[in-house]
C-alpha cells in the first residue's frame, strides 16, 4: 500500500490565492485542534505573503501567529514557504539574515520549510538550504517529522524548460541537502500527462528516501487530474485546500481527493467525515472575506487563458487590484496579453514571487502608460541587471538597453555583494524604541515601513491608547 500524504493549504496559500492573504488568526483558532487531528503530512500556515499581510492589513505580529499555530498544531508539522535569498520579502537579503530567519522559524514552530528561487537559480538557495539543514538536523534529533528541507522547482513552460532541465535541477537540489523535492506549479500550467512523465522521471532519478511533493492550483481546471496522474506516477505528497477556499486560483479540494483515493492502494487514511465540520467553519470564513471585499468571486472560476498568459493566482488577484486602484479594470485582458511579452523580454523567468510581481507590475505600467517601458520599476531594472540571479534564457538586448540605461550587469551570486545586515538593523530598531524581540529585527528587515507602522500601533496598544485612535493611525507614540 502506498499511502499518499496531503499538505493542506487552508491556513496559507488557499486564502492567499483567493483573498489576498486576509484570513486572520482568530478565524483559524476554532478549528486548529480539529485540523491537527486529521492526519495531514503538514499544514501550510506561514511564509509567502502572510508575513507582509499580517502587519500591513491585519495588525498582527506574524511571529505571534506562528507561535499560536504551534500551540494548537501539536501532531501536525507546520509548513512554510521561503523565497530563498528573498526570504519573506522581495529583495535579496544578506546571508546572516537568511540564517537568522531560518533559525527563528524553526524555533517558533515551523516543521517543514519549502524553499524556492523565482528564477530556479541554485546559487540563490545556497545560504537558505545550508541554514535549513543546520537547524533542521538539530530539530530532527527529537522529532524526525520536523526540520525538513523541501527544495522547490518553480514549474513553468518555455524554450528551456525540458524534462531534462527539471530532472537535473531536482538532482542539484538533492545534492544540496533537500529531503523533499517539490514541483511548484503555481499557475496550474503542468498538464496531467506531463505531470505523469515528470514525476516518473523524478522518482527514477532521485534517491528512494527523497520524497516528491506536487503543488498545483486549479486555475485552468486541470488541478485534480494533475494530482491524480502525479500520484499514479509515484508522488509521495500532494497539496490540496479544504473546499470553501479551494479550486480556481487555489488548490484542488481536499475532500474530493480523499474520497477519490479511498479504498485504493493510494488511500490517504484521512476520514472524510472529520473534514466536514472543519469545512463548514471555513465556509463561514470565506463568506466573511467576501463580505469584506477581499475575496473576489472571479478567482474561483476556471480560466484557460492562464495556459497562454502563465499568470498564477496570487499574481492575477494583484493585477486586478492594481488595475482597480488605477481605474483601469477594463484593461485586464490587455495586461494579460502583455505579460508573456515582458516575460520573453527578460529571459523567460518563471512567474512566481517576486518575479511574478515584477513582470506583472511592468505589464500593467506598459499598458496604462500607453508605451512599453516608458516607466520602469527599480525591481525590473534589477532583474535585467542580474541582481535577482541568473535568468534561464538570454534577455532582449534592445529592451535591456532601454531598461538599464547603461547600468552594469552582474553574473555572480547577487548576495555576494551584500554585507551582514542583522546587527545594523537591530541597532536601528533599538534606537527607534521598537525592539522587543529578535524576531522584530527580521520583520523590520523584510518590510521596514510596514513593520515600523505596525510597531507604532503595537506600542500604542500596549500603552493603553484608545483602540479607535490606534486603529485610525492618529495615535500618539
Amino acid at each position: 500500500m502506498k499511502k499518499v500524504m496531503i499538505m493542506d493549504t487552508i491556513l496559507r496559500d488557499a486564502h492567499q490565492s483567493h483573498a489576498a492573504t486576509r484570513m486572520r488568526t482568530e478565524q483559524m483558532l476554532p478549528v486548529l485542534s480539529a485540523l491537527d487531528d486529521i492526519g495531514y503530512y503538514s499544514l501550510e500556515g506561514w511564509g509567502g505573503a502572510t508575513f507582509d499581510s499580517c502587519m500591513r492589513f491585519l495588525n498582527e505580529d506574524p511571529w505571534e501567529r506562528l507561535r499560536t499555530l504551534r500551540k494548537y498544531l501539536v501532531k501536525t508539522p507546520i509548513q512554510m514557504l521561503l523565497r530563498g535569498q528573498n526570504l519573506l520579502g522581495y529583495r535579496n537579503y544578506a546571508d546572516d539574515l537568511v540564517e537568522k530567519v531560518v533559525e527563528k522559524s524553526f524555533e517558533n514552530g515551523i516543521g517543514v520549510i519549502r524553499v524556492f528561487d523565482a528564477l530556479n537559480d541554485p546559487r540563490n538557495l545556497e545560504a537558505s538550504m545550508k541554514a535549513i539543514k543546520k537547524y533542521g538536523d538539530m530539530l530532527k534529533r527529537t522529532d524526525p517529522a520536523r526540520g525538513i528541507c523541501e527544495a522547490a522547482i518553480s514549474y513553468t513552460s518555455g524554450p528551456v524548460y525540458t524534462l531534462e532541465y527539471f530532472v537535473e535541477l531536482a538532482k542539484t537540489y538533492e545534492s544540496m541537502g533537500a529531503d523533499n523535492i517539490c514541483v511548484k506549479d503555481m499557475a496550474n500550467l503542468l498538464l496531467p500527462f506531463d505531470a505523469y512523465k515528470l514525476i516518473t522521471a523524478l522518482k527514477k532519478a532521485l534517491r528512494p528516501e527523497t520524497k516528491v511533493h506536487v503543488h498545483t492550483h486549479n486555475t485552468t481546471g486541470t488541478g485534480d487530474m494533475v494530482n491524480l496522474m502525479a500520484i499514479q506516477a509515484g508522488a509521495d505528497i500532494v497539496d490540496t485546500a479544504l473546499s470553501p477556499l479551494a479550486n480556481g486560483t487555489s488548490q484542488p479540494a481536499t475532500e474530493a481527493l480523499v474520497a477519490t483515493l479511498q479504498g485504493t492502494e493510494y488511500d490517504t487514511g484521512i476520514d472524510l467525515k472529520k473534514l466536514i465540520p472543519i469545512a463548514a467553519h471555513f465556509k463561514k470564513v470565506a463568506a466573511d472575506l467576501e463580505m469584506e471585499g477581499v475575496l473576489n468571486p472571479k478567482v474561483r472560476q476556471v480560466d484557460v487563458n492562464t495556459l497562454v498568459y502563465q499568470v498564477p493566482g496570487g499574481m492575477l488577484s494583484n493585477l486586478m487590484n492594481q488595475l482597480k486602484k488605477a481605474g483601469k479594470e477594463d484593461k485586464l485582458q490587455e495586461v494579460l496579453a502583455e505579460v508573456p511579452n515582458v516575460r520573453r523580454d527578460c529571459g523567460y523567468p518563471p512567474l512566481v514571487t517576486p518575479s511574478s510581481q515584477i513582470v506583472g507590475t511592468q505589464a500593467v505600467m506598459n499598458v496604462v502608460m500607453g508605451e512599453r517601458y516608458k516607466m520602469v520599476t527599480k525591481e525590473m531594472r534589477d532583474l535585467f541587471a542580474g541582481k535577482y540571479g541568473r535568468v534561464p534564457m538570454p534577455i532582449d538586448e534592445e529592451v535591456a538597453e532601454k531598461v538599464l540605461k547603461g547600468e552594469k550587469r552582474i553574473t555572480y551570486r547577487p548576495a555576494d555583494d551584500l554585507a551582514p545586515e542583522y546587527e545594523k538593523l537591530k541597532a536601528e530598531l533599538m534606537e527607534k524604541g521598537f525592539y522587543t524581540q529578535e524576531e522584530d529585527v527580521l520583520s523590520y528587515a523584510s518590510f521596514p515601513e510596514v513593520a515600523e507602522t505596525f510597531f507604532k500601533w503595537r506600542k500604542a496598544q500596549r500603552q493603553g491608547v484608545d483602540h479607535d485612535l490606534a486603529a485610525s493611525g492618529t495615535y500618539p507614540v
